[in-house]
């Protein structure tokens, strides 16, 4: 690894108002070379950090150096921008370069050879899944070569072959790279480093190791912070005491009484702030809808459904039911058809597919497509209940860590882990008997994942689920696989 420091932020600042600050005169340094990892919790400003390295935004205050002035930044965002959507995949990857490249499909084909991918360049990018897309956008920031790779949430959507082959790229990458991810897993293969934002004290601390050294370090700093609090607090408490006593006896003795404050007032000086730990959200039941007394318990029948083969549809007949308290997992790799199949479902045009009329659905979108991004927190909870109750909304909310103050915002403004937690809070609010579930994971904070799991698993509707993340699957009682990939 170079010796050089290719990144740098000198106490910098950022606020988006003069009541939302992010960075709090945040410090840190990257090598050439070099691979961290950013943390923190969903809202704490990673994704602002980003914005600031490719300066599309302005520190408030301090210095962002970059050494070479000149030296080349791409990202592979979390999700597709809705302009480049309707390109095709040539016209998408032409606009990674300045100037035109007369061997693009040639270029193209070997960066798809790193990413695993292979899909027709004359197609439009919105047609493609949203694991395809995931490689489409790592791929867009790989074909630049750049000095410094920012990868924000890149693992989200890819299936578990698309992981390990990222993973393994990463590992063999020479260049600076600064990812963003809630998969603990992933980052731990080949970051030297972390970077964590504290979302309390808006600071960026650096560390040596992986994420699970950190939380260690972390947790051992603050019983040492605890621990000496507590000796404080003992002699603290023990000086006044003894100041009390002496002053009351008079004569030379108070000036024994004075010093005796003295140190007590030095102690309090000892006293340290102890860090703050990221807050996890509050474990949560789903509740299931009530049905009629004629209700049968069939929620789903299938008679047919559609998958993908090399782009093109593929036609399959079964006989698949669905009842109340039964969970499916829908599985097959990136490309197959899952999130189409999904999106069909819950709109009501999936040919073959019957959802019972009194069945109340309530539908997790992989990319947040499903919320008006104009509308505010509060009002987004508030129209899927059946009957309004605000105290039970922000009771509920206060849950998914969303405060009156985030209540209270546009969506567009929320993070994408912030907009997954609004996500959920629909979905306990509605009281669904149907949950369709895409990618639940993605963009949400790993220590909110096992209390996800046990809420999924304890449902007692039914559950038609896509996730290719095999850790969080585990957590959550499958009773069914509809295995795309093995229809005849």
């Amino acid at each position: 690894m170079a010796d050089n420091v290719i990144l740098r932020f000198s106490k910098v600042n950022f606020e988006y108002s003069h009541d939302k600050q992010t960075l709090d005169e945040a410090s840190f340094s990257m090598r050439a070379g070099s691979k961290f990892a950013l943390m923190g919790q969903n809202g704490a400003g990673k994704s602002t950090l980003f914005s600031l390295i490719l300066k599309e935004r302005q520190p408030t205050d301090g210095e962002i150096h970059i050494t070479p002035k000149d030296a080349s930044i791409a990202i592979a965002r979390q999700v597709m921008p809705k302009e480049f959507m309707e390109m095709t995949v040539r016209e998408y990857f032409a606009t990674a370069f300045t100037e035109i490249k007369y061997n693009l499909d040639k270029l193209i084909a070997d960066i798809f050879e790193v990413v695993n991918l292979k899909v027709p360049l004359d197609k439009q990018v919105k047609a493609f899944s949203g694991g395809q897309q995931a490689r489409l956008l790592l791929a867009h920031a790989l074909i630049q070569n750049p000095d410094i790779l920012l990868l924000d949430e890149p693992t989200n959507n890819l299936d578990q072959a698309g992981i390990e082959h990222l993973t393994g790229f990463l590992m063999l990458y020479e260049k600076t790279c600064l990812v963003i991810s809630h998969d603990a897993d992933f980052l731990n293969a080949f970051t030297d480093g972390v970077l964590y934002l504290d979302v309390h004290t808006h600071k960026i601390e650096q560390y040596a190791g992986n994420y699970y050294d950190v939380v260690e370090e972390i947790k051992n700093r603050i019983e040492r912070e605890n621990l000496q609090n507590a000796r404080m607090q003992t002699q603290i408490k023990e000086k006044r005491s003894q100041a009390e006593v002496f002053a009351h006896k008079g004569g030379k003795l108070r000036a024994v009484a004075k010093r005796m404050r003295e140190a007590a007032e030095e102690a309090e000086e000892g006293i340290v702030e102890v860090r703050q730990e990221d807050k996890t959200i509050r474990e949560f039941n789903i509740p299931c809808q009530e049905f009629g007394s004629f209700f049968d318990g069939k929620i789903l029948n299938l008679t047919s459904i559609h998958t993908f083969l090399n782009h093109e549809p593929v036609k399959h007949e079964l006989e698949f039911t669905v009842r109340k308290n039964i969970h499916v997992l829908v599985a097959g790799p990136n490309g197959i058809g899952k999130s189409s199949f999904l999106n069909a479902l819950a709109s009501g045009q999936a040919e073959g597919a019957k959802i019972s009329d009194e069945v109340r659905v309530g539908f997790y979108r992989q990319d947040f497509s499903g919320l008006d991004f104009n509308q505010k927190a509060f009002d987004a909870l508030a129209e899927v209940m059946e009957k309004r109750d605000e105290h039970l909304l922000r009771s509920t909310a206060a849950g998914f860590l969303l405060d009156g103050r985030l209540l209270d915002q546009k969506i567009e403004v929320l993070s994408e882990g912030q907009k997954g937690l609004l996500a959920f809070c629909q979905l306990v609010l509605m009281k669904p008997g149907l949950l369709i579930l895409d990618e639940p994971t993605n963009h949400i904070n790993f220590r909110h994942l096992p209390i996800i799991a046990q809420a999924l698993s304890d449902y007692e509707g039914a559950i038609v689920m896509v996730s290719h993340i095999p850790d969080f699957v585990s957590q959550v009682r499958i009773d069914q696989i509809l295995d795309l990939s093995k229809l005849k």
